[in-house]
């Protein structure tokens, strides 16, 4: 019986052993909240400052001027995605430090190999969008290929990564039919969707 019990014992952690070096888990929850607060930031001063609402121009014809409210929005999303993936940088590095472990490994490799994909596939869509004019489309489709990023990315690391993911892509469809609330929509999804995901890691797996 004892020996039974050892065995078994053997078996859980080989398989936990095989199942940490098989998925990426140096994701931190403070990197969902302060992406999310970034989020809601950005979404803030876009629609009160740039006076930004994506279903009141859904299309524009012509090239858009440099100096135009569109280009401002982009420059601030830019601003917003960079500023949220660095600090998820910091803290997967700042994590991997405290454990010892290494953060740039194949895992990692494959899984911003998953989540990129879709994503640039993403961007060049939706700046052949803006090209055409199609400016009410773009909030709904960040979130679409967005979510399609994560979905991939989440079978290199945790669960709550896919689930985030397919709330993302759910959000943005809804955004399509809605151009009038895409933005309300967009924070919602970069915004709150981030900060309870981010809150519930942090209290699943670091508190």
């Amino acid at each position: 019986m004892k020996e039974e019990k050892d065995y078994i014992r053997d078996i859980t952690e080989i398989r936990s052993m095989m199942e940490r070096s098989s998925k990426f888990r140096l994701l931190s929850g403070w990197a969902g909240i302060t992406a999310g607060l970034l989020a809601l930031l950005g979404a803030f001063f876009a629609y009160y400052v740039l006076d930004f609402n994506p279903g009141g121009e859904l299309q524009i014809s012509g090239i858009i001027p440099l100096n135009s409210q569109v280009v401002k929005v982009l420059l601030l999303a830019t601003i917003v995605l960079v500023s949220a993936f660095s600090t998820a940088l910091y803290f997967s590095y700042r994590k991997a430090t405290e454990r010892g472990e290494k953060i740039w490994t194949p895992i990692t490799r494959r899984l911003l190999t998953s989540m990129f994909i879709p994503m640039v596939t993403g961007g060049v869509l939706i700046f052949a969008l803006l090209l055409n004019g199609l400016i009410g489309l773009a909030a709904p489709m960040t979130l679409v290929f967005y979510g399609l990023g994560l979905f991939a990315a989440g079978s290199h690391t945790l669960a709550e990564v896919r689930f985030l993911g397919l709330v993302e892509i759910v959000l943005g469809l809804a955004a399509i039919f809605m151009v009038e609330y895409s933005l309300y929509i967009w924070a919602a999804g970069f915004g709150l969707a981030h900060i309870i995901y981010g809150i519930y890691i942090y209290i699943k797996y670091e508190k």
